[in-house]
């Protein structure tokens, strides 16, 4: 991906509720190795690993969300009905243990909006076509628009919890509590924020390979 001048970058968003303030692609690269929640706001970085702390107390977990962001994607990567672009890094998403959940651009947020305040509008800016706004996440009809591809994934709070819950002996055929022993981490976004960057990487490199972009074979 480098060859072809695409970047990717990923950084947590969220942790136990908690939001951190958008930040820019340059604070985002200068921040996200600062801290070990890979979070690019510093200041909520810190009451992020508060919640950690406290679940932790608590004999419990907490989730998160990452987003993930590709510069400089080709325009016209993907398919408009199978093989997405969006659906397949959904899928490579969607793939990771504990994500269960993935929005691209306004995501979510789109379903109170009106057509005219979702769509992006188009207009020229230093002899190339751009959008004024990215809602589309940098992906119409399952193509590529060449603006940054805008993802993020939900994790779930992690199941393995010191604090009892309810659950079923299948033996006795009974109700039982079950209290997880062992070293378990109370929250595996900061892990998952990599691994995030390399689905994404894996799969812009295969369309990039189909398109014709990147040669199968490097010498």
């Amino acid at each position: 991906l480098n060859s072809i001048n695409i970047e990717i970058l990923a950084h947590t968003v969220e942790i136990g509720g908690l939001r951190a303030e958008p930040k820019g692609i340059d604070k985002i690269r200068e921040n996200v190795d600062k801290n070990p929640l890979r979070c690019a706001d510093l200041i909520a970085a810190e009451m992020m690993t508060g919640a950690i702390e406290q679940a932790k107390e608590e004999g419990d977990s907490v989730g998160g969300i990452i987003e993930g962001i590709a510069l400089n994607v080709p325009v016209g990567l993907g398919e408009p009905v199978f093989d997405t672009l969006e659906g397949d890094l959904a899928k490579a998403l969607l793939a990771i243990p504990a994500v269960k959940g993935v929005e691209f651009g306004s995501g979510f947020s789109a379903a109170g909006k009106r057509g005219s305040e979702n769509n992006d509008t188009f207009i020229i800016r230093d002899n190339q076509i751009v959008t004024t706004t990215n809602n589309a996440g940098g992906i119409l009809g399952g193509i590529s628009n060449g603006m940054p591809i805008i993802v993020r994934v939900v994790v779930k709070p992690t199941s393995s919890i010191a604090k009892s819950q309810e659950t079923v002996d299948i033996k006795k055929m009974e109700g039982a509590g079950l209290a997880v022993k062992g070293r378990h981490d109370v929250c595996i976004v900061p892990r998952a924020v990599a691994v995030v960057e390399s689905m994404m990487a894996v799969t812009l490199c295969d369309f990039a390979m189909r398109a014709g972009i990147i040669p199968r074979v490097l010498k």
